[in-house]
């Protein structure tokens, strides 16, 4: 029976959203962030993740299973030492969905709007978090962080090119530090490319 502190696989591939109830279950934060700590940093107990999040076992629990119906983690009772407390880990590495798909389907535009608001709620917290941290870091991580904004006047074909190559950078870095080594510390990106309204 493998223990919490032996190697343990990380989630693989991508989940991809099409129905209203898996969307709903995600739009909670309490959810967003369970599961985020289940994709960043492996397989949890339940005891673990309630301290994470400062929820209590119980609602850690009840909202796992509300996850796990939709998906999104699974049980790892390989990881159960004494049976008297649960172990999860994300069924997953990433969630994308297509939200074009929802346009003329008003129950899942709902929830697809609901979902993102959450998620977009969610990085607005950890960039308000980041920025209250930056006292406990070292000056040379705080110089290296960025933050910033652009705009352009693009055609469709240009857009579409500008999110490929965001696309393609994310993909190298994540590529490159799944996994920690000597030195590294866990780093965050967030980006958004969107057509402004009223142009």
């Amino acid at each position: 029976m493998a223990t919490p502190e032996q190697p343990r696989p990380r989630a693989e591939g991508s989940i991809d959203l099409h129905d209203a109830g898996p969307m709903r279950a995600l739009a909670h934060p309490l959810r967003l962030k369970i599961l985020g700590l289940l994709r960043v940093e492996g397989p949890q107990s339940v005891g673990r993740l309630a301290e994470a999040t400062g929820a209590a076992s119980g609602s850690v629990s009840y909202h796992l299973a509300t996850l796990a119906k939709h998906g999104f983690v699974v049980p790892a009772p390989e990881l159960e030492r004494d049976g008297r407390e649960r172990w999860w880990r994300a069924a997953h590495e990433m969630t994308s969905w297509r939200t074009e798909e929802f346009l003329d389907d008003p129950e899942r535009r709902e929830a697809s709007e609901a979902m993102r608001r959450a998620v977009l709620e969610t990085y607005h917290r950890e960039l308000l978090e980041a920025l209250d941290a930056e006292l406990s870091l070292e000056p040379e991580w705080v110089a290296a962080s960025d933050s910033s904004d652009g705009a352009a006047h693009l055609t469709l074909e240009e857009f579409r090119e500008l999110s490929a190559d965001l696309a393609a950078v994310r993909e190298k870095w994540w590529a490159r530090g799944r996994e920690g080594g000597e030195g590294t510390r866990p780093v965050r990106w967030i980006t958004h490319t969107f057509p402004r309204s009223g142009r």
